[in-house]
């Protein structure tokens, strides 16, 4: 369930240069969507008297994509189906399913953790090697994309980059959830992109830590006792006292959600908040890196 490593398993594949996005095989839901789709498209396009190599001509896409399409194999672009939808004379019929492949474009994980995020009520997170992902700019998310290895092809790197942009839905909630992040002092001033990237995000942070439900705490690298040592700490707590957390150094990394575990966490992200910079002393902290940058 980690927040920023969610996705890390995914793998590129022969057919991610094609416009659009390969289907999630972990996603049952997602599958039933897309095949639908397909099927729908089809009977378009069948209805139209279009081959389907045609029908790719008209569109400006190969006829091999679009029978993955329409098999349920991939998953358009939303682009395609406005074309499609205007080729066959649909009337918004094909344009409307958009709205129904708008959250299957993302992987499973993904659309998981973004429901548990628009559930919860107090989200805490400590983090180590980099900005949190709600906290990230899409040139710095893109960057960290990008050096992945092995390397993502740029359609996948669109695709996970989207995904991640989408969850910082979470600071438009009302009623606003509360949100508490620690970060590392050396993810400051680690240019990640690139000096102006790096720029970019502190300011990105500056902003964020304006708003009254937020607090995002620095932990100084000079500090001798640190209780975030064993890695990433996450818990997302819920309106009906229920919670789930992750952490690196606690439950061989897996997901946890019975109280007792979830107190254990608590009590760790309790002492690196105390051991942390003040929310004030961590803005100014952020303000000076920023000036030296």
């Amino acid at each position: 369930m980690s927040v920023d490593e969610v996705g890390t398993e995914w793998q590129t594949d022969a057919g991610a240069d094609e416009p659009g996005w390969d289907v999630d095989p972990d996603g049952e839901s997602g599958v039933a969507v897309v095949a639908a789709v397909g099927r729908q498209l089809r009977a378009w396009r069948e209805a139209a008297g279009l081959t389907a190599a045609e029908f790719g001509t008209r569109l400006g896409y190969g006829e091999n994509l679009i029978y993955k399409v329409e098999g349920g194999r991939r998953i358009p672009r939303p682009e395609l189906l406005d074309m499609a939808d205007e080729v066959c004379g649909a009337g918004g019929k094909i344009v409307a399913m958009k709205k129904d492949l708008a959250e299957v474009r993302y992987p499973k994980k993904v659309r998981d953790l973004a429901k548990l995020e628009a559930r919860a009520v107090e989200v805490a997170v400590y983090s180590n090697h980099s900005i949190h992902g709600l906290l990230q700019t899409p040139e710095y998310a893109r960057a960290l994309f990008e050096m992945r290895r092995p390397a993502y092809s740029e359609d996948e790197v669109e695709r996970v980059l989207a995904a991640r942009m989408s969850r910082q839905s979470i600071f438009e909630r009302s009623p606003a959830p509360s949100l508490s992040f620690v970060l590392e002092e050396v993810t400051l001033r680690r240019p990640v992109g690139g000096t102006m990237v790096l720029r970019r995000q502190l300011q990105r942070l500056l902003e964020v830590g304006r708003l009254r439900n937020v607090d995002i705490q620095v932990m100084p690298t000079c500090r001798e006792e640190h209780a975030g040592m064993d890695g990433v700490i996450e818990i997302l707590k819920f309106a009906d006292g229920t919670a789930v957390g992750r952490s690196d150094g606690a439950f061989a990394g897996r997901p946890v959600a019975e109280p007792r575990q979830i107190r254990i966490l608590d009590l760790r992200c309790g002492m690196i908040r105390a051991q942390a910079l003040t929310p004030r002393e961590s803005r100014a902290y952020i303000e000076r890196v920023l000036g030296e940058t």
